[in-house]
């Protein structure tokens, strides 16, 4: 070692910086807000799309084995006087059982406006931890069933959990709205859509709105009811779709013209 190696003078150390418990207060909130946007945005959007996907494959395997199995025995045809030719008859929708809440029902909903492999299962009830939150469209349980007279009414998310009834607010008219079984499909047709208060129980009456008409008697319709809430990540209205039957096509027949994609 030389002279002047030994004269240099040493390079002073910076003194570390010590934790304080507000440094450390900072850091735990700043991660934990890391972690919380992490979880909306897996809420709001990856956990949607992923959901959605999973629910579409699982629809889409279920239809896949009703094809493969044996077709039912054909429904006794509809003799309602209309002329209907004997090339073009309509079928008596089978009757199905009601729901349990929280089970699924064997039955899929199609609707083609929202993509050809849009394929959902239906499931009783219509409350979140049973039914909603698992991804499933709810039947009410004052519901008619598919294809008989009354309202066949159903819930679902428009946001989160897969959102089945996200894009309920771009049907037009005329839309098909599908609901298959092992029997074959029941086709219904969108006729309108509105916005209703939470507290609007009337939209589920056997036809719409109209409480007084099923209680005098009178002969009602045979309708498709979808509610969901409005805005997008609202609680504040609910959107309703409404439809109307159109025809039953037994599963020995094939699948109807009604299940094509739409542009």
């Amino acid at each position: 070692m030389t002279d002047a190696t030994a004269a240099a003078p040493r390079r002073a150390r910076r003194p570390r910086r010590r934790a304080t418990v507000t440094s450390v207060l900072g850091e735990l909130l700043l991660t934990a807000g890391v972690v919380v946007l992490l979880y909306v945005a897996w809420q709001m959007w990856i956990g949607d799309v992923i959901m959605s996907a999973a629910a579409n494959d699982k629809g889409q395997s279920v239809s896949a084995q009703w094809a493969k199995d044996p077709a039912p025995a054909l429904p006794p045809v509809i003799d309602d006087g209309s002329g209907v030719d004997g090339a073009h008859p309509q079928y008596a929708p089978p009757v199905m059982t009601a729901p349990q809440n929280g089970v699924p029902w064997g039955a899929q909903m199609h609707v083609p406006r929202w993509g050809s492999d849009y394929n959902v299962t239906i499931a009783g009830g219509v409350t979140r931890p049973d039914t909603l939150d698992h991804g499933w469209i709810g039947v009410y349980p004052v519901s008619a069933m598919p294809g008989q007279v009354g309202n066949f009414s159903m819930a679902a998310h428009r946001t989160t959990w897969g959102k089945p009834f996200n894009q309920v607010d771009r049907l037009r008219l005329n839309d098909a709205i599908v609901i298959e079984t092992e029997q074959g499909w029941y086709t219904y047709r969108f006729r309108t859509l509105e916005y209703v208060t939470p507290d609007s129980v009337d939209v589920l009456d056997p036809v719409p709105q109209e409480p007084d008409t099923a209680a005098a008697g009178a002969p009602g319709g045979r309708y498709i009811t979808l509610t969901a809430c409005s805005p997008l990540y609202s609680l504040a209205e609910r959107i309703v779709a409404y439809g109307v039957f159109e025809s039953f096509q037994p599963r020995a027949l094939g699948a109807p013209a009604s299940l094509k994609a739409v542009s």
